[in-house]
C-alpha cells in the first residue's frame, strides 16, 4: 500500500480555502475539496475501498507548525484554533511552482 500522507484536521473542522489540512506523500502542493463527499455508486473496482485505513490526524504544537510550514504559507494563532494556511487563500491567485 502507497503511502497517502497525513491529516492535520480531525472530522467536522471547519475548513475554508488555502487552509493547510494534511500532508501530500509527494513534494507539490495539492489543492483538495475536503468536504466533498466520496460519490457512491453501484460500480466498484474489486476491492478499491478494503485498503483505506483512517489514522488519527497529527495535531500540532505551534513549535511544529512553525517549522513545518514554507515562505508562502502562515500559522493563524486563535484563542480556541491553531491553522496553518497559505499566504494566499484563493488557489487561483497563488503563483504556480514549477516542480
Amino acid at each position: 500500500m502507497q503511502d497517502r500522507g497525513e491529516m492535520f484536521v480531525s472530522p467536522g473542522t471547519a475548513v475554508y480555502e488555502g487552509m493547510i489540512v494534511g500532508e501530500n506523500s509527494r513534494n507539490n502542493d495539492l489543492d483538495v475539496n475536503i468536504v466533498r463527499e466520496k460519490k457512491m455508486s453501484n460500480m466498484r473496482a474489486s476491492g478499491a475501498d478494503e485498503a483505506i485505513r483512517l489514522i488519527p490526524p497529527r495535531l500540532m504544537s505551534l513549535e511544529q507548525a512553525i517549522e513545518f510550514i514554507n515562505d508562502e504559507e502562515l500559522v493563524e494563532v486563535t484563542p480556541h484554533n491553531l491553522r496553518m494556511r497559505k499566504r494566499v487563500l484563493a488557489a487561483n491567485m497563488r503563483p504556480r511552482r514549477e516542480v
